[in-house]
């Protein structure tokens, strides 16, 4: 375990490492009522399309045959809403998140849609379910948010039955020569001021801009994911590598 003395990063501050959660929880809490607007303007519409990807590869059966969905960081179920609408009737899901307002925000979705979803409130890093519970683990643009990364990928692979696949979609640093350049403009100029405009908090969206420039490369990750026993790991990079989609099994 950490000790009291170890630090992290809240964007570009550092941090006590005890101390993240409380500033991401509040990150999230000021900007849930219109993150779902805000994921559509940040990127073109184009969280729509990875997100669907995600879904592709998770692969959910089509038929009556029990099939156990966990989204972790789920927070307004647009994840989960989008595997059962492609899944067959065996199909449950749970989305896990530590923020209340993004809970809120995702039932009154669920029950507005119809999608019989289970909403909790936990971390990532110490998951409240036994081992070896879901055959899908999800996170969705929320890792790079979690304090102790190895010990989240831990919980993960823990909870996943054997055979089960673990799908991690994130943004990454580009590293395209030019279009960094371009990208990195619009990150710090254009997002910050679209989270004023819209959300009324700036600072949140630089802290998520900042967050993604410290999160480790795609590569690392996977590295990381080895460590913790997901096998057949891969990684896809996306949309000129602004996103990338991890992918490993419980063998």
């Amino acid at each position: 375990m950490p000790s009291r003395d170890e630090a992290s990063y809240f964007g570009f501050q550092r941090v006590p490492l005890d101390n993240k959660q409380a500033l991401v929880d509040g990150v999230f809490r000021n900007v849930a009522q219109r993150y779902d607007l805000m994921n559509d303007l940040m990127s073109g519409g184009l969280h729509r399309a990875w997100k669907n990807i995600l879904v592709t590869a998770v692969n959910p059966p089509k038929s009556a045959r029990p099939f156990a969905l966990l989204d972790v960081a789920g927070g307004t179920g647009d994840i989960a809403f989008r595997v059962m609408a492609a899944a067959g009737a065996g199909t449950r899901a749970a989305v896990l998140d530590i923020n209340a307002a993004m809970l809120e925000g995702g039932h009154a979705r669920a029950v507005a849609a119809g999608y019989d979803v289970a909403f909790i409130a936990g971390n990532a890093e110490a998951l409240p379910f036994r081992e070896r519970s879901y055959d899908a683990v999800t996170i969705a643009f929320g890792i790079r948010n979690v304090p102790r990364l190895e010990q989240a990928l831990a919980e993960a692979y823990r909870v996943l039955r054997i055979g089960g696949h673990f799908l991690c979609l994130e943004f990454c640093a580009v590293d395209v020569p030019g279009f960094d350049t371009l990208y990195d403009a619009y990150s710090f100029n254009i997002i910050p001021a679209l989270g004023r405009i819209v959300t009324g908090n700036e600072q949140a969206y630089r802290y998520l801009v900042e967050s993604i420039r410290r999160f480790p490369k795609p590569d690392r990750l996977a590295q990381m994911m080895r460590a913790t026993g997901f096998a057949r790991v891969s990684f896809t990079r996306m949309s000129a590598g602004i996103v990338a989609l991890h992918s490993g099994w419980r063998l």
